[in-house]
């Protein structure tokens, strides 16, 4: 379940930005919780767009997510400040494919959503829910309309219990919307009505003025993080295994497995600049295609396999100002689509690493997205973990910026006094409680809990020609799962062309949720 928070007075209001309409601690910047959704309050802005009409509404969906939303449910709260009704937090869960499941799903949503809100002091006093779904082979939007009309009272009839009524169920499929609600053929016929042209609408001039960006769908988003399916993914594997078999001897020797980290943070300056002297694109797809020809084969390997080491990820990990963010954010992603199947967990460092920056950085929507991801790669992943939770909790990364920053600094400092010192001992990790200046975020719920611990670093183990492992495999990790294959790879797996632009959007079935 993914779930938005933020007043929006105005979903065209200037606090409106491309992730969900509304207010942060930071002007411009709103909240995406998963599971649980959050309220935050302030004064209403002094230019505001009024929605009067159904049509109205169903135009202001996506301005008020950040995104067009595909086989969801969405819950936007609703609050009645001085006699003037207000967007609150909002809530979004993909769809159930079973019926058997609509009513968990409607009070999983309904409650997230209320004691969200009132966790933030703002209990909702109304809800508008929205079902979208477009029609499969063969069905109309009517039909989707009257087969989802048991769930959307089951959505009301959740919400009701809670005291906080529905006071608009919409329908939108097929470029129509019908009201759950209305049963006035003059203004809610029974073949429905047509959805205004994107961009047409008062509210999306107001949005456009303001700044708001609609980013298409999740499932384009996540495309941009997802492993490649080219024909390149066979030879990223090659390389994975290749450059693990050098690297595991030397990671596995406590003598040589500084100077591995001591290469990676070198190649990965290296990348770095590569990526900041390469002209940024605006379109999304040519942007990653063309990132991806900036990486070789063996420097990905290198990296990914470098990056399980938890000192040398929180290094690089400072790399979240504004000169360096955007190169960045650019070469996780990139080596988050590097992450080939195989070696899928091992997307759990990059993955983290750009939604750490996206979220520095005020993209808030793209970082639960990489969170989420990378904890679906890896569900003990503790990094990810908890920059979710403190994403999802609101929380300002400021504070974390903050122990970057004096790491940065503390380090430099060491080295200008005493040339040649090693900068971090392996195995330290400034952002998961094992390094003495580590701090966890300011208001964080989990922060006078008792200290977490993350497992020891993933030690990368290539598979050799014989199907074993240089050192003992520990369990559970992605080494004692490899594949017996051989070296000179005579036959290699055919790979199906052209690259995913597509993955799987929400649902019940495990692909939308993560573990907390």
């Amino acid at each position: 379940m993914t779930n938005h928070s933020g007043t929006t007075g105005s979903p065209g209001s200037p606090d409106n930005d491309d992730t969900v309409g509304g207010e942060r601690r930071r002007a411009g910047r709103a909240t995406d919780l998963d599971r649980v959704p959050a309220v935050q309050e302030r004064p209403l802005p002094e230019h505001q767009v009024t929605l009067r009409t159904p049509e109205e509404l169903a135009d202001a969906l996506p301005y008020l997510l950040g995104y067009r939303p595909e086989d969801s449910i969405v819950l936007v709260a609703l609050h009645d400040a001085d006699g003037r009704g207000r967007f609150g937090g909002r809530a979004r869960l993909g769809i159930p494919a079973s019926a058997d499941d609509w009513d968990s799903a409607a009070g999983q949503l309904a409650h997230g959503l209320v004691t969200g809100s009132e966790r933030r002091g703002a209990k909702p006093e109304q809800m508008v829910a929205f079902l979208c779904r477009e029609p499969a082979k063969g069905e109309t939007g009517r039909q989707v309309m009257e087969r989802f009309r048991p769930l959307a009272q089951k959505i009301r009839l959740a919400c009701g219990s809670l005291d906080v009524p529905v006071v608009e169920a919409l329908c939108i499929s097929d470029g129509r919307f019908w009201s759950y609600c209305c049963d006035r053929g003059e203004c809610c016929p029974p073949e429905g009505r047509p959805m205004g042209l994107p961009g047409t609408s008062v509210l999306a001039a107001a949005a456009a003025y303001a700044g708001v960006q609609v980013r298409g769908t999740l499932r384009q988003l996540r495309a941009r993080l997802q492993p490649l399916e080219t024909g390149a993914a066979l030879e990223q594997e090659v390389a994975l295994d290749t450059v693990g078999m050098e690297l595991v001897p030397r990671v596995l020797d406590e003598s040589t497995r500084a100077g591995v980290a001591a290469e990676t943070l070198e190649l990965a300056e290296r990348m770095l600049r590569r990526f900041a002297e390469s002209p940024v694109m605006s379109e999304a797809l040519l942007s990653d295609l063309r990132d991806d020809e900036l990486l070789g084969h063996d420097e990905a390997a290198r990296l990914i396999l470098g990056l399980q080491d938890r000192a040398t990820r929180d290094r690089v990990a400072e790399w979240m100002e504004d000169g360096e963010a955007p190169p960045a954010l650019r070469m996780w992603r990139a080596l988050s689509r590097r992450c080939v199947r195989p070696y899928h967990e091992h997307a759990a460092a990059p993955l983290t690493l750009a939604g750490w920056v996206a979220w520095s950085s005020g993209d808030e929507l793209e970082a639960r997205e990489a969170f989420a991801m990378a904890l679906a790669a890896d569900p003990d992943y503790l990094f990810a973990r908890l920059l979710h939770q403190a994403c999802n909790e609101g929380l300002d990364p400021e504070s974390i910026r903050r122990c970057l920053r004096a790491e940065r600094t503390g380090r430099q400092r060491k080295i200008a006094e005493a040339p040649g010192t090693v900068d971090a001992a392996p195995g330290e990790g400034l952002l998961t409680g094992h390094h003495p200046s580590a701090a966890a975020p300011e208001g964080s719920h989990s922060a006078a809990k008792t200290p977490v611990r993350e497992r020891r670093p993933k030690i990368p183990r290539p598979r050799t020609s014989a199907g074993t492992h240089p050192g003992p495999a520990r369990p559970g990790t992605t080494a004692s799962r490899a594949t017996k294959r051989t070296a000179d790879r005579r036959t290699p797996r055919k790979r199906p062309e052209g690259r995913t632009t597509a993955g799987p959007d929400g649902g019940c079935d495990g692909t939308e949720r993560t573990a907390m």
